[in-house]
């Protein structure tokens, strides 16, 4: 029993409430780009519904293909405002959730589940809001008979998560940052937004602002050193 209690951590340091609201601002593509394109969770990985969002800290769970008794167990200890995420080793055999566990969550406070693996009850679960971001659907029912870890590193669509991680997901897909580096990488995405703004300000007074293109085709052979577009 005691080598059993030792895969569920229960205590664990989060990205704090207020990176996670400035990161909730910004959206997954901004903290994608300020973070060199690193930490965005692979393409299978989708929101059931585009309207979807979700933000918080991560709060994973190691199942085995098709079983999720450790997304229940996950349901029972998890905080409100976590992101339950869950590697389910993109298995699409079975769901690993549906509309009552989704149902369970958020009237537990979860702020959302990402799944890397199937789940299912889609017209349920859309019209209640609740955030669930999956690799696909399957009608099967998953088991409920093997064990797994909960708050220990993970990994979901090529990304390793850690416990506590900032987990931001939109209608771009989701993207996981290190806890210890979201509050530095919100600052950049924040510096970053008010560039593109500038950028969108002057299109919209006819200027057209590409002098960057033509240095990076002559860096690249395209143009040559007198060249232009």
């Amino acid at each position: 029993m005691a080598q059993e209690l030792t895969q569920i951590r229960r205590e664990f340091p989060r990205v704090s409430q207020e990176v996670v609201l400035k990161a909730s601002q910004l959206g997954a593509a901004m903290l994608a780009d300020a973070g060199g394109r690193r930490g965005a969770l692979h393409g299978r990985i989708q929101a059931l519904t585009r309207s979807m969002k979700v933000a918080g800290p991560a709060f994973t769970v190691e199942v085995r293909p098709g079983d999720n008794l450790m997304i229940h167990a996950a349901l029972a200890l998890a905080r409100p405002g976590d992101v339950i995420v869950v590697d389910g080793g993109a298995y699409l055999g079975a769901a690993l959730t549906g509309f009552l566990m989704a149902s369970q969550a958020r009237a537990a406070g979860v702020a959302g589940f990402v799944v890397d693996g199937a789940v299912r009850d889609v017209d349920e679960t859309v019209p209640t809001g609740f955030p669930v971001f999956a690799a696909g659907t399957n009608p099967n029912g998953p088991t409920k008979a093997i064990g797994g870890r909960i708050n220990w590193p993970i990994s979901v669509g090529g990304v390793t998560v850690n416990p506590g991680d900032l987990i931001i997901g939109d209608a771009d897909g989701v993207v996981a940052v290190s806890r210890e580096t979201a509050a530095e990488l919100v600052i950049a995405a924040e510096g970053k937004v008010g560039l593109e703004r500038a950028f969108l300000d002057a299109l919209g007074k006819g200027e057209i602002r590409n002098a960057w293109v033509t240095e990076a085709l002559r860096s690249v052979g395209v143009l040559g050193p007198g060249d232009s577009l």
